[in-house]
Protein backbone atom coordinates (compact mmCIF):
# COMPACT_ATOMS: atom_id res chain seq x y z
CA UNK A 1 0.00 0.00 0.00
CA UNK A 2 1.37 3.37 -1.00
CA UNK A 3 0.12 6.71 -0.36
CA UNK A 4 0.03 9.59 -2.55
CA UNK A 5 -1.36 13.46 -1.85
CA UNK A 6 -2.80 15.54 -4.86
CA UNK A 7 -3.91 19.25 -4.25
CA UNK A 8 -6.22 20.27 -6.98
CA UNK A 9 -8.38 23.34 -7.89
CA UNK A 10 -10.75 24.48 -10.08
CA UNK A 11 -13.13 28.17 -10.77
CA UNK A 12 -16.34 25.90 -10.47
CA UNK A 13 -17.79 22.58 -8.70
CA UNK A 14 -20.63 20.83 -8.39
CA UNK A 15 -20.63 17.77 -6.17
CA UNK A 16 -24.36 17.37 -6.36
CA UNK A 17 -26.92 16.16 -3.63
CA UNK A 18 -28.55 13.09 -4.79
CA UNK A 19 -31.50 14.01 -2.21
CA UNK A 20 -32.48 17.51 -5.16
CA UNK A 21 -34.14 15.72 -7.67
CA UNK A 22 -34.45 18.88 -10.69
CA UNK A 23 -32.04 21.16 -9.02
CA UNK A 24 -28.20 20.98 -8.91
CA UNK A 25 -27.24 21.50 -5.66
CA UNK A 26 -23.63 20.82 -4.44
CA UNK A 27 -22.56 19.42 -1.18
CA UNK A 28 -20.65 22.30 0.76
CA UNK A 29 -16.58 20.51 -0.32
CA UNK A 30 -15.86 17.27 -2.63
CA UNK A 31 -17.35 14.04 -1.35
CA UNK A 32 -15.40 11.28 -1.22
CA UNK A 33 -16.13 9.44 -5.22
CA UNK A 34 -15.83 12.53 -6.59
CA UNK A 35 -11.94 12.74 -5.04
CA UNK A 36 -11.24 8.87 -6.23
CA UNK A 37 -12.18 9.59 -9.31
CA UNK A 38 -9.72 12.61 -10.12
CA UNK A 39 -6.84 9.51 -9.02
CA UNK A 40 -8.40 7.30 -11.47
CA UNK A 41 -8.81 10.17 -13.97
CA UNK A 42 -4.69 9.92 -13.89
CA UNK A 43 -4.46 6.30 -13.64
CA UNK A 44 -6.44 3.52 -13.46
CA UNK A 45 -6.11 -0.69 -14.35
CA UNK A 46 -8.14 -3.40 -12.93
CA UNK A 47 -5.37 -4.47 -10.76
CA UNK A 48 -5.05 -1.42 -8.37
CA UNK A 49 -8.04 0.10 -6.00
CA UNK A 50 -8.02 4.24 -4.83
CA UNK A 51 -9.11 4.64 -1.53
CA UNK A 52 -9.25 8.15 -0.27
CA UNK A 53 -8.26 8.47 3.21
CA UNK A 54 -8.07 11.86 4.07
CA UNK A 55 -9.56 15.51 2.36
CA UNK A 56 -7.93 18.92 2.85
CA UNK A 57 -10.01 22.22 2.21
CA UNK A 58 -7.87 24.95 1.24
CA UNK A 59 -10.10 27.83 0.04
CA UNK A 60 -13.29 29.23 2.10
CA UNK A 61 -16.25 27.55 1.40
CA UNK A 62 -18.24 29.77 -1.47
CA UNK A 63 -21.58 29.54 -4.05
CA UNK A 64 -22.57 30.85 -6.59
CA UNK A 65 -25.76 30.58 -8.24
CA UNK A 66 -26.18 30.05 -12.07
CA UNK A 67 -28.84 28.61 -14.54
CA UNK A 68 -27.68 26.18 -17.67
CA UNK A 69 -29.01 24.81 -20.64
CA UNK A 70 -29.67 20.83 -20.17
CA UNK A 71 -31.93 18.68 -22.01
CA UNK A 72 -35.32 17.04 -19.79
CA UNK A 73 -34.82 13.70 -21.11
CA UNK A 74 -32.82 10.75 -22.46
CA UNK A 75 -32.81 8.17 -25.36
CA UNK A 76 -34.53 4.90 -24.08
CA UNK A 77 -31.52 2.36 -22.76
CA UNK A 78 -34.40 -0.16 -24.29
CA UNK A 79 -34.27 1.28 -27.91
CA UNK A 80 -30.42 1.30 -28.03
CA UNK A 81 -30.64 -2.44 -27.52
CA UNK A 82 -33.32 -3.05 -29.90
CA UNK A 83 -31.22 -0.95 -32.40
CA UNK A 84 -27.85 -3.16 -31.78
CA UNK A 85 -30.16 -6.42 -32.30
CA UNK A 86 -30.99 -4.76 -35.67
CA UNK A 87 -34.14 -3.61 -34.81
CA UNK A 88 -35.32 0.27 -36.08
CA UNK A 89 -35.45 2.22 -33.89
CA UNK A 90 -35.12 6.64 -33.92
CA UNK A 91 -31.95 7.14 -31.45
CA UNK A 92 -31.91 10.67 -32.38
CA UNK A 93 -32.72 13.30 -29.75
CA UNK A 94 -33.27 17.22 -31.08
CA UNK A 95 -31.81 19.45 -28.85
CA UNK A 96 -34.15 22.17 -29.41
CA UNK A 97 -37.25 19.93 -28.23
CA UNK A 98 -35.68 19.03 -25.12
CA UNK A 99 -33.63 21.96 -23.86
CA UNK A 100 -34.55 22.95 -20.52
CA UNK A 101 -33.02 25.67 -18.11
CA UNK A 102 -32.18 24.46 -14.58
CA UNK A 103 -30.61 26.43 -11.46
CA UNK A 104 -27.76 25.46 -9.72
CA UNK A 105 -25.64 26.79 -6.90
CA UNK A 106 -22.46 25.59 -7.36
CA UNK A 107 -19.39 26.37 -5.51
CA UNK A 108 -16.60 28.40 -7.15
CA UNK A 109 -12.82 28.95 -6.64
CA UNK A 110 -12.19 25.60 -4.52
CA UNK A 111 -9.03 24.17 -3.46
CA UNK A 112 -8.34 20.82 -2.05
CA UNK A 113 -5.28 18.64 -0.87
CA UNK A 114 -6.54 14.69 -1.26
CA UNK A 115 -4.73 11.76 0.36
CA UNK A 116 -5.54 8.11 -1.27
CA UNK A 117 -3.86 5.20 -0.71
CA UNK A 118 -2.44 3.15 -3.78
CA UNK A 119 -4.14 -0.96 -3.23
CA UNK A 120 -3.22 -3.52 -5.24
CA UNK A 121 -5.84 -6.18 -5.64
CA UNK A 122 -4.78 -7.54 -8.91
CA UNK A 123 -1.98 -10.45 -9.15
CA UNK A 124 0.21 -8.15 -11.33
CA UNK A 125 -0.19 -5.42 -8.86
CA UNK A 126 0.42 -7.24 -5.74
CA UNK A 127 3.91 -9.09 -7.72
CA UNK A 128 5.22 -5.61 -8.72
CA UNK A 129 3.48 -2.66 -6.48
CA UNK A 130 6.69 -0.59 -7.28
CA UNK A 131 5.67 -0.43 -11.37
CA UNK A 132 2.59 1.07 -10.23
CA UNK A 133 3.74 3.71 -7.98
CA UNK A 134 6.09 4.75 -10.31
CA UNK A 135 3.52 5.08 -12.82
CA UNK A 136 0.73 6.96 -11.50
CA UNK A 137 3.73 9.31 -10.04
CA UNK A 138 5.59 10.02 -13.74
CA UNK A 139 2.31 10.58 -14.42
CA UNK A 140 1.02 12.87 -11.98
CA UNK A 141 4.65 14.65 -12.19
CA UNK A 142 3.99 15.00 -15.96
CA UNK A 143 0.25 16.41 -15.71
CA UNK A 144 -0.47 13.08 -17.68
CA UNK A 145 -3.77 12.11 -17.72
CA UNK A 146 -6.05 9.25 -19.21
CA UNK A 147 -8.95 11.77 -18.85
CA UNK A 148 -9.03 15.34 -17.95
CA UNK A 149 -9.95 15.02 -13.82
CA UNK A 150 -13.30 16.91 -13.23
CA UNK A 151 -15.15 18.59 -10.19
CA UNK A 152 -18.52 17.16 -9.94
CA UNK A 153 -19.34 18.36 -13.62
CA UNK A 154 -17.21 16.97 -16.83
CA UNK A 155 -17.93 20.73 -17.90
CA UNK A 156 -15.90 21.54 -14.65
CA UNK A 157 -12.24 20.83 -15.50
CA UNK A 158 -9.65 20.48 -12.33
CA UNK A 159 -6.14 21.26 -12.57
CA UNK A 160 -3.92 18.72 -10.20
CA UNK A 161 -0.23 18.60 -8.91
CA UNK A 162 1.44 15.78 -7.31
CA UNK A 163 2.33 16.97 -3.57
CA UNK A 164 5.53 15.27 -2.24
CA UNK A 165 6.01 16.60 1.13
CA UNK A 166 2.18 17.50 2.58
CA UNK A 167 3.43 18.39 5.75
CA UNK A 168 5.98 21.00 4.25
CA UNK A 169 2.67 22.84 2.40
CA UNK A 170 0.45 25.50 3.76
CA UNK A 171 -2.44 24.14 6.00
CA UNK A 172 -5.87 23.71 5.42
CA UNK A 173 -9.05 25.83 6.11
CA UNK A 174 -9.14 27.20 9.48
CA UNK A 175 -12.76 26.08 9.92
CA UNK A 176 -14.57 23.48 11.41
CA UNK A 177 -18.16 22.59 11.19
CA UNK A 178 -20.53 19.66 10.44
CA UNK A 179 -21.95 19.23 6.85
CA UNK A 180 -23.93 16.77 7.73
CA UNK A 181 -24.73 13.24 5.85
CA UNK A 182 -22.79 13.12 2.31
CA UNK A 183 -22.27 10.56 -0.23
CA UNK A 184 -18.95 8.36 0.59
CA UNK A 185 -19.16 5.45 -2.59
CA UNK A 186 -21.47 3.71 -4.76
CA UNK A 187 -21.65 -0.07 -3.23
CA UNK A 188 -21.23 -2.20 -6.32
CA UNK A 189 -21.44 -5.41 -4.45
CA UNK A 190 -24.80 -5.98 -6.92
CA UNK A 191 -23.48 -5.18 -10.20
CA UNK A 192 -27.06 -4.23 -11.25
CA UNK A 193 -28.23 -2.60 -8.71
CA UNK A 194 -25.76 -0.43 -6.80
CA UNK A 195 -26.24 1.05 -3.86
CA UNK A 196 -25.43 4.43 -2.02
CA UNK A 197 -23.32 4.20 0.95
CA UNK A 198 -22.91 7.95 2.99
CA UNK A 199 -21.15 9.17 6.25
CA UNK A 200 -21.67 11.95 8.59
CA UNK A 201 -18.94 14.47 7.52
CA UNK A 202 -16.85 16.27 9.93
CA UNK A 203 -14.79 19.14 9.01
CA UNK A 204 -12.34 19.48 11.29
CA UNK A 205 -9.67 22.79 10.78
CA UNK A 206 -10.15 22.04 7.53
CA UNK A 207 -10.19 18.43 7.50
CA UNK A 208 -12.27 15.52 6.71
CA UNK A 209 -10.80 12.45 8.34
CA UNK A 210 -11.88 9.75 6.06
CA UNK A 211 -10.39 6.83 8.29
CA UNK A 212 -12.65 7.64 11.18
CA UNK A 213 -15.85 7.75 8.85
CA UNK A 214 -18.70 5.47 10.05
CA UNK A 215 -20.15 4.27 6.51
CA UNK A 216 -24.08 3.55 6.41
CA UNK A 217 -26.42 2.34 3.25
Amino acid sequence: MTSFCLEVSGDFACFTRPEMKVERVSYDVITPSAARSVFEAILWKPAIRWEVRRIEVLNPIKWINVRRNEVKSKISVSNVKEAMNGTRQELAMLIEDERTQRASLLLRDVAYRLHADLLPVGDDARANPAKYREMFQRRAEKGQCVNQPYLGCREFAARFRLVTDPASEAPALAESRDLGWMLFDMDFAAVDDPKPRFFRADLQNGVIDLTQAQVTA
